[in-house]
């Protein structure tokens, strides 16, 4: 129980001289890579640089704290970035006291909804969410995002607000008004972080590109051109705020935080997972929730807005060498130690030159590898990935996070809806003649009872595959008996129950019968609890294939079997005819 309020405690043993060794020097790589990315997240959610430096000092200590993964980094991210910025700028303008404080108050309901969630064990529902969604999500902001930035790039003036389209429209009519000044600052940012990317993959390029560009810049004489500048950064630690809690903000914030929530959770334990498949660490999404919840609630307090897991630096985390959360720690306490000491530099940071860093990240964040794989395996998935990206696009971008969730639910609940029934027979070449599948082999089947065996689960999204198939079999094979294998049924419910009452009532009523076999112990204490056996019959339920056998070949029809030649069952051998 400890472990669940203190997590910590748990991995904390782990720590000695050698891991501490390791953290600290992952920490370090990793507070530099955040230091050019908190600034550039921080431009994409419409917030003054140094917030994007709070998050990352405040958020990933606590997640790292109260999180259950060991190398998870949390802090600032792309997509929940372009959310914020998307869901309070139509309340406020960017930049602004009051838009800052909306986006504590947004951060705030985003952590008390993730550790409601995590406290009431809602881990597991991440699993019934198709990581298609996030790669869909993350694609189409990543577009938005570099639209969003073509202006910074292109010296191009475009009206605040204008849709995905629009943008586009406005930039093909001004391009005549390109600023070769700013597009050079953009443009050798670019590429001195490509080259450095490419040299040297373990230097942070993104810091490598801004230096370059605000040298560029001066070389230019970038402020009698147009150029502008990202002003100087405060160089402290983060201070404490107090979000707007009156029940007319939290109301108006009360869906938009929900779709942060929800894509910081989906983002965060998807992370978490796919590190986890490499260190064969087992991960509680329940203390996942709770540890993002509870950074998202405290951090809004610190100055900081709304974080989850980074794809990038938890990799980095990774790959560098960490062995416990206290590299995340680490790299907390190194970024503020930086963010002291070089924080008035960012006077001399061009706008352009940070446009630039911004395009490469929005370029990085397309899964270009996944999103290959999904068009030419699975149509399902295309379909959810062409739904979130495209709606991310042009719709409402919490909406767009709620439709790919819904639709990868609604196939979720299609695929279960229609569980696999296989037709059984016993194999006459097996020595307790086992039951086979008999389309694999092409085994006989007795002319009187039919063998199915159900995949998944009896309830009410399958009922009407499951029934229809029962259907089939009295009324189109004219079979009377049907022998139902439950090994492999995870769960009935009620509506489930009474279909299969309602079934065996139908084939007794023309002399025959509905039976079930080997239904796991918590099936079975389900129908014992609704007095299931009572009404569909007690002696129709059997604990093993023989017995269940044993019994039907002797409520069967004698004289359909005394002509009978299959004889596939060894039981048939002591029916009437069995020497002809």
């Amino acid at each position: 129980m400890k472990h669940l309020f203190l997590p910590f405690l748990a991995w904390f043993k782990q720590v000695n001289g050698d891991t501490l060794k390791a953290d600290l020097f992952a920490g370090l790589t990793g507070a530099v890579i955040v230091l050019p990315q908190g600034v550039a997240f921080a431009a994409i959610a419409g917030l003054p640089p140094e917030y994007g430096l709070y998050t990352a000092m405040i958020t990933p200590i606590i997640a790292g704290l109260f999180g259950s993964s060991l190398h998870l980094i949390s802090g600032p991210t792309t997509a929940i970035s372009l959310v914020v910025f998307s869901t309070i700028s139509r309340y406020a303008d960017a930049g602004s006291p009051q838009f800052i404080q909306l986006v504590l108050t947004l951060t705030f309901l985003a952590g008390v909804y993730q550790l409601a969630l995590g406290l009431m064990k809602m881990g597991k529902v991440v699993n019934f969410v198709s990581h298609t969604v996030v790669i869909g999500f993350t694609a189409g902001a990543a577009i938005l995002i570099a639209t969003s930035q073509t202006k910074h790039v292109l010296g191009i003036k475009i009206p605040q607000g204008e849709s995905f389209l629009h943008t586009w429209l406005d930039i093909a009519l001004g391009f005549p008004q390109i600023n070769p000044y700013i597009l050079s600052v953009a443009s050798f940012t670019i590429l001195s972080a490509l080259v450095m990317k490419h040299y040297l993959p373990k230097m942070p390029h993104l810091l490598f590109g801004m230096v370059m560009g605000s040298l560029a810049s001066i070389a230019l004489g970038g402020e009698y051109h147009g150029i502008k500048y990202v002003g100087e950064i405060p160089g402290h630690l983060p201070p404490f705020s107090l979000p707007e809690l009156s029940f007319e903000t939290l109301k108006q914030l009360a869906s938009g935080a929900f779709a942060v929530a929800l894509l910081g959770l989906i983002e965060a334990v998807s992370i978490a997972r796919s590190i986890a498949t490499k260190t064969h660490q087992r991960l509680d999404s329940n203390q996942e929730f709770i540890g993002q919840g509870l950074s998202n609630v405290i951090g809004s307090f610190f100055s900081s807005y709304a974080g989850s897991g980074s794809f990038t630096r938890s990799g980095v985390n990774f790959s560098s060498g960490a062995k416990t959360p206290m590299s995340a720690i680490f790299a907390a306490i190194f970024l503020a130690l930086i963010v002291i000491l070089v924080a008035p530099l960012a006077a001399y940071l061009p706008v352009a030159a940070m446009g630039g860093v911004i395009l490469l990240v929005a370029y990085n964040l397309i899964d270009t590898h996944h999103i290959k794989h999904i068009l030419e395996s699975s149509k399902s998935e295309t379909s959810i990935l062409a739904t979130t990206f495209f709606a991310t696009l042009f719709l409402e971008l919490e909406f767009a996070i709620y439709m790919g969730v819904i639709l990868s639910l609604v196939i979720f609940l299609m695929r279960t809806s229609l569980p696999n029934i296989s037709t059984m027979a016993p194999d006459p070449n097996e020595p307790r003649h086992k039951m086979a599948e008999v389309a694999d082999i092409g085994l006989k089947e007795c002319p009187q009872l039919k063998i199915i065996r159900i995949d998944m689960s009896i309830y009410f999204g399958s009922l009407n595959k499951v029934q229809t198939e029962l259907a089939m079999i009295s009324e189109q094979q004219g079979i009377k008996h049907i022998l139902i294998i439950g090994e492999s049924i995870n769960f009935i419910d009620l509506a489930g129950a009474e279909m299969l009452i309602q079934e065996a009532k139908r084939l007794k009523a023309i002399g025959g019968g509905l039976y079930i076999q080997g239904v796991k112990n918590k099936v079975f204490d389900f129908m014992d609890r609704i007095d299931f056996l009572a009404d569909f019959g007690d002696g129709n339920v059997f604990s093993s294939k023989e017995a269940a056998i044993h019994s039907l070949t002797l409520r069967l029809n004698h004289s359909i079997c005394s002509n009978c030649r299959l004889r596939i069952f060894r039981e048939c051998r002591q029916l009437p005819g069995a020497a002809a």
